[in-house]
């Protein structure tokens, strides 16, 4: 298994530098992984970095929380792909999830995946696994089948529960074969990231890529 090419190595410390973001980026081109996840603060910078080499440049949207308007993560969308980003990691809004306004949900849904698509870009819906329902799992995997998105990535990291096998493979129960799915949140070791690989992960978002792929 070429662990390396299915991993985002990730970076998405509030107080992290420029010099940690170039660091992980020549990381991640040492190790060929799939992308590098920064905040959009430094998308301009990894791009720079990562040009030609092989290693896409991924930003967040409307992270951690997920709950900033629409036409706001709209922007932010815009302005990563100005700049060169590839990938959008795009937080979806947890209060109306929970508060059941589906609408909302399915509209924001839309708007964000065709923000990034007609631009050529990647969009991954996080949906805060660790938080959900069963019931509200199924209804946002309904969500994001019906607009499309690429993938369905299972957490910021930094709200509820991390990744669990079980969840992912739900995930595939759930989900069109042709949405991805990335496995987030508190993968630290190799074993572990087999593991969900194996419950039918495509991609592995962690900060510690490098201590993964050496084991």
């Amino acid at each position: 298994m070429d662990l390396a090419r299915l991993i985002d190595h990730t970076l998405l410390k509030p107080y992290c530098t420029l010099e940690e973001v170039k660091t992980i980026c020549q990381q991640a081109i040492e190790h060929r992984f799939a992308a590098v996840c920064i905040p959009p603060f430094y998308v301009k910078d990894a791009a720079h970095v990562l040009e030609g080499k092989g290693v896409k440049t991924a930003t967040v949207v409307g992270f951690p929380m997920g709950y900033s308007a629409v036409a706001a993560k709209v922007e932010e969308i815009k302005r990563a792909i100005d700049e060169g980003v590839d990938e959008l990691d795009v937080v979806v809004n947890l209060c109306a999830v929970k508060s059941g306004n589906w609408n909302f949900v399915r509209n924001e849904l839309e708007s964000l995946t065709t923000a990034c698509h007609m631009r050529g870009k990647t969009v991954k819906a996080i949906i805060e696994t660790g938080v959900l329902t069963d019931g509200e799992l199924l209804k946002m995997c309904d969500a994001c089948a019906e607009f499309g998105v690429d993938f369905v990535k299972t957490s910021t990291g930094f709200n509820g529960q991390g990744v669990t096998p079980e969840v992912v493979s739900l995930l595939r129960q759930k989900l069109p074969e042709k949405i991805k799915i990335e496995a987030s949140g508190g993968i630290r070791d190799r074993q572990f990231a087999e593991q969900l690989i194996g419950a039918a992960a495509d991609r592995i978002g962690s900060s510690t890529g490098v201590a993964i792929v050496s084991g």
